[in-house]
């Protein structure tokens, strides 16, 4: 590799500089990243079978250097920056989460953030982020016999009544009713119509790790895999921050009961009622009065399928800051796991160094541009944007030093070679 290109005669020692200065700091900016653990898929472990392709490891990581939310980010371990006084992250027996401050978008801490897993029911959090601002909250829609007969979590939708876009979003965010997600699909035209604007919507915002394919999250009912439907940690914090945007949005999370409309009974018909209804209660056990109530929470989703286990993203507000978690592939009910992640979250919150940071919407080189040199690292460190100039990238420590140290011995014996040459140039016409 050729440490400049060629220059015209006069401008030596300015192609010096350009050339050492850029080989110097590339050694020190390209220093050993701080991970908690290897950046390899956990080892299996003794008298657990490997698992089957719908619920195997997640698929090869994308290159650190084209990593969404900076190359840190592409490490399969534990991902943190030690700093004093700030306790290690806590342990818990999930595939993959992610700890951000929702205000900043800094990424405090993860472990294998872009692996992409099964998401089970949050990827709900995707349907209700595309199809709310397309869907009138008011228009009243009648669910199809296929909806109402979907497998799993369900309100109770019947064809014999039209329900409010509100109830049925009320219904899937609170309790998880597939059959209210479906029939928002069949809403919105149709569930292949509405996998499109979600996989579109996954798209806008940088969620790179998504793929919807149902609007529901059911995975083997529907012959789904990893290869087919799959989401990370680090995409259902994008997610879920974007959607918390819309006021909308933020109420149905919030929501803890509700009365869904159901046809009368008898009774109900005697005394002139047209509808009915029961009470329907939230699901996410983390929200204020609720059994494992989180100080401060302020929403989110939960979800659960015998492939993907148990998947969770969720905000809590204290102290005047947000903190944003989620979690995959998790052995137990989230509410636990996740009530250690938000605690450490607030604990570390402008005490760590950020190890990558949740891109906003729109064009990533735009996003990396924006997040400034707190947020996302530049896939080459120290490139210039003059084209014209070639620079050389080394690993950080001895190696890096060594190299830049060859480097500057053959940059000066070349630029005696071409002095001498001038000179002699000089001479013959004289």
């Amino acid at each position: 590799m050729r440490a400049e290109r060629r220059r015209p005669a006069g401008v030596g020692r300015r192609a010096l500089t350009v050339t050492v200065v850029p080989l110097a700091a590339a050694s020190v900016a390209a220093g050993p990243v701080l991970v908690a653990a290897p950046a390899t898929a956990a080892p299996a472990r003794p008298g657990v079978p490997v698992a089957p392709p719908v619920t195997a490891a997640p698929a090869t990581p994308v290159p650190a250097a084209e990593t969404v939310g900076g190359p840190k980010l592409a490490g399969r371990g534990v991902i943190v920056n030690a700093a004093p006084g700030v306790p290690a992250p806590p342990k818990i027996k999930a595939s993959s989460y992610l700890i951000a401050d929702a205000d900043t978008g800094e990424v405090l801490a993860a472990k294998d953030p872009h692996g992409r897993y099964l998401p089970a029911s949050t990827i709900k959090t995707l349907t209700a982020l595309a199809l709310i601002p397309k869907l009138d909250a008011n228009r009243l829609v009648r669910p199809s016999q296929k909806a109402c007969d979907v497998e799993g979590t369900k309100v109770g939708l019947t064809p014999k009544m039209q329900y409010k876009v509100s109830d049925l979003f009320h219904a899937m965010l609170m309790m998880s009713a597939n059959d209210a997600a479906y029939t928002l699909a069949e809403a919105d035209g149709g569930v292949q119509k509405t996998l499109a604007h979600m996989n579109a919507e996954a798209k806008r915002i940088n969620a790179h790790d998504t793929l919807a394919g149902s609007p529901n999250g059911l995975d083997r009912d529907l012959g789904l895999d990893v290869r087919t439907q799959h989401t990370s940690a680090y995409d259902l914090a994008l997610i879920l921050r974007e959607g918390m945007k819309n006021p909308a949005y933020r109420a149905y999370m919030q929501a803890i009961d509700f009365n869904f409309p159901a046809p009368p009974t008898k009774k109900e018909r005697k005394k002139g009622k047209k509808v009915g209804g029961y009470p329907i209660h939230t699901h996410n056990h983390m929200l204020a009065g609720e059994r494992q109530a989180y100080q401060g929470m302020i929403g989110g989703k939960n979800g659960y399928t015998i492939a993907a286990r148990q998947t969770f993203v969720a905000e809590a507000r204290r102290g005047g800051h947000t903190i944003l978690i989620s979690l995959m592939r998790a052995d137990q009910p989230p509410s636990p796991y996740a009530a250690k992640l938000l605690d450490w979250g607030f604990a570390a919150r402008g005490k760590v160094e950020p190890v990558g940071v949740l891109v906003p919407p729109g064009k990533i080189e735009q996003a990396r541009k924006d997040a400034g040199p707190g947020g996302v690292l530049p896939d080459g460190p120290l490139a210039s944007d003059d084209s014209s100039r070639r620079w050389l990238l080394f690993g950080g420590g001895t190696a890096g030093a060594l190299l830049a140290i060859a480097v500057l011995f053959v940059v000066l014996r070349r630029r005696r070679r071409l002095e001498a040459a001038r000179s002699a140039s000089r001479d013959i016409g004289r």
